[in-house]
């Protein structure tokens, strides 16, 4: 059974007043995002907004899955104590939007958690973006943002044909555009465009492990390529089934060292689909340390770690800096971005060019990538827009390993 978060928020300025509300359905194994929404609905107060927010984001849980168990997190207390039951709903405005909500998903599926407004700041933003547009709008009518992410959409759902969906009562119109205005494409940064289309999505999955992994080895490109152990071959696997379930991956792309060939290739025939190679994708190439174990440099080349540790383009002996991997873990990433746009791909690669993907997409120092934890067989994410600005989605998830 799939299992999803909804998160909801709705506010009203005046209460009453103009009110919106939004919605946000996450993939609760991953993180993903998979579904928003968000509409000015007029004069009304706080918790009639929350409220509606609520029946948006599980009618959208619902179109994605209706056998999904769902878990609501929301910052009204109100909403969350009414809907467990421990309250009692007296007022009229809000029993039929109870009702509504608890009509949705059998009662067995879905839980309710209340969260400090500071943990609800995704829908909190969706809520007061559609109130700013109501404010815009002519007679206080403004487009709701709906929209379907990558990893929960199907490849051929554009955006023109969710904006369909909602203008003519079809599949998600229930989480519709008000007034029947196209819907807008989410805002990345403070500053974006109306309409960014969907983005290149890249999943990362670092290989399985070897048997350098478990002692902490430097294991590099220039080492002696392991393969997986068996331990690495039943990680492989494991995420291989975890993949297939999901159903969104379209194109694997590996790094041409064996341990991550061996990866692609298991999720590669779980899924039907080919590897393609990626030289950028490589490990760093650690010299003369390739084999050894932090320690063991620290004693036998004190001052070249010391060096290497302190800037980025320090290299180890005969090795390559975090500089020169970055240049060309950069240049994949914009071929392959390109090439993919739009489209949901998996990356098989290694621990440093994973973090760099990472670090790029968030402005992060070189530093950061000494404060990255990245597992073996562990699954993080990147989405790229159009506009050249990125999202990190997920990082260092292994909950397909337990």
């Amino acid at each position: 059974m799939r299992e999803f978060i909804v998160e909801a928020d709705g506010g009203s300025r005046g209460n009453p007043g103009p009110a919106g509300y939004g919605s946000v359905v996450i993939d609760a194994t991953t993180g993903e995002t998979l579904r928003e929404a968000a509409e000015y609905i007029g004069v009304a107060t706080n918790n009639v907004a929350e409220y509606k927010g609520l029946v948006a984001g599980l009618k959208a849980a619902y179109e994605l899955d209706p056998t999904a168990s769902v878990h609501v997190r929301m910052d009204s207390k109100l909403v969350v104590e009414q809907m467990s039951g421990r309250w009692k709903i007296k007022h009229p405005d809000m029993k039929p939007l109870a009702a509504e909500a608890a009509r949705i998903l059998p009662s067995s599926q879905v839980t309710y958690e209340w969260i400090p407004r500071e943990k609800n700041k995704h829908a909190d933003r969706l809520a007061n973006e559609a109130m700013d547009a109501g404010k815009r709008g002519k007679d206080g009518v403004s487009p709701a943002r709906t929209e379907l992410r990558a990893w929960g959409r199907s490849p051929s759902d554009s955006t023109a044909e969710l904006d369909a969906r909602a203008v003519s009562g079809g599949p998600g119109a229930d989480v519709r555009a008000a007034g029947n205005v196209a819907a807008q494409a989410p805002p990345v940064g403070w500053a974006a465009p109306a309409d960014l289309g969907a983005p290149a999505t890249f999943v990362l999955l670092r290989h399985g492990e070897t048997a350098l992994t478990p002692q902490k080895r430097f294991s590099g490109s220039g080492g002696s390529d392991p393969s997986l152990s068996d331990v690495g071959r039943e990680q492989a696997e494991r995420a291989a089934a975890a993949f297939a379930a999901r159903g969104t991956i379209q194109a694997i792309v590996s790094s041409p060292l064996k341990r991550c060939q061996e990866t692609a290739q298991a999720v590669a025939v779980r899924l039907g689909l080919d590897v393609r190679i990626e030289e950028g994708l490589c490990e760093t190439d650690f010299g003369a340390w390739e084999g050894l174990t932090f320690g063991e440099v620290r004693e036998r080349q004190p001052e070249e770690l010391n060096a290497w540790l302190a800037s980025p383009r320090a290299a180890p002996p005969g090795g390559e800096s975090f500089t020169a991997v970055a240049r060309r873990v950069s240049a994949a990433r914009d071929r392959l971005v390109a090439e993919y746009a739009g489209r949901t791909v998996l990356l098989v690669t290694h621990v440093t060019p994973i973090k760099t993907l990472v670090r790029l997409a968030l402005g992060a120092p070189p530093e950061s990538l000494f404060r990255m934890e990245l597992s073996a067989a562990s699954v993080s994410a990147v989405a790229y827009y159009g506009d050249g600005n990125a999202s990190v989605r997920l990082l260092n998830d292994t909950s397909h390993l337990r």
